[in-house]
């Protein structure tokens, strides 16, 4: 190495170049480096992004209550017809602080999809009924939310919120996976648009990958690249 570096080559450590390329942070090979390789204390004094993003945010979800408000009588009618039972369903969730806060959603799954305890939801998941499909491809079902982004409990961009049963869990089996909770949770997220359906441990590692880099990174570039590829889910019909 040093000969390399005495004739002027570059040297680089392999998490530098595996988050340049795959743009995730690697924790599982970081180990006790990782908090000198991650500095969010830096990141996060960015008086003026905070503000505008939380401006930004309360517009957005102003915008969004009233598109749920438009909507809830059409996903009423259709859970007449397809989906039977309560229009909305409620969860805990674990947000910044690992402060748990409760989020609601248009019910897309059976009534008693969880009678027998939290489960992992899946990709062609058989409890999400066939109207409940269309409002999560549109992501019509998340409309709801702008409530906990309004209210400030979330962000219009961060890592997905966990259940508390499922953020016990994972972080026993990966390492630093609390740190996910420095900043808000969000509706939308770097995760979120580079993977569709998380439904174990090593998804929820990549995940996790993803949402460190966005929170180590996090720009109003690397924000609107997120929207941008947001939008496309929505309008090509992709969403999870």
């Amino acid at each position: 190495l040093i000969d390399l570096l005495e004739k002027g080559h570059l040297i680089r450590e392999f998490s530098q170049v595996y988050e340049a390329i795959v743009h995730r942070i690697p924790v599982q090979f970081v180990g006790k480096d990782f908090y000198r390789y991650f500095p969010f204390s830096r990141s996060n004094k960015n008086q003026l992004y905070q503000l505008v993003s939380r401006i930004f945010d309360i517009i957005i979800s102003i915008i969004g209550l009233v598109l749920t408000l438009i909507f809830i009588p059409f996903v009423l009618i259709g859970n007449l017809m397809a989906n039977r039972g309560p229009l909305f369903y409620s969860q805990d969730r674990v947000g910044k602080n690992g402060l748990v806060f409760r989020i609601t959603k248009f019910r897309t799954m059976i009534a008693d999809a969880e009678s027998e305890g939290a489960k992992w939801a899946q990709a062609n998941d058989k409890r999400v009924t066939s109207f409940g499909r269309l409002l999560r491809n549109s992501r019509v079902d998340e409309l709801p939310q702008f409530l906990n982004v309004l209210k400030g409990e979330m962000a219009l961009i961060g890592p997905r919120p966990e259940r508390p049963v499922f953020v016990k869990e994972l972080s026993k089996v990966i390492p630093f996976y609390e740190t996910r909770h420095i900043i808000k949770p969000g509706l939308t997220g770097w995760a979120q648009v580079k993977m569709r359906y998380g439904s174990s441990v090593e998804d929820s590692l990549t995940k996790l990958q993803y949402d460190l880099f966005y929170i180590k990174r996090r720009s109003f570039f690397l924000d609107f690249n997120i929207i941008v590829k947001t939008i496309s889910t929505v309008l090509y019909y992709r969403g999870q």
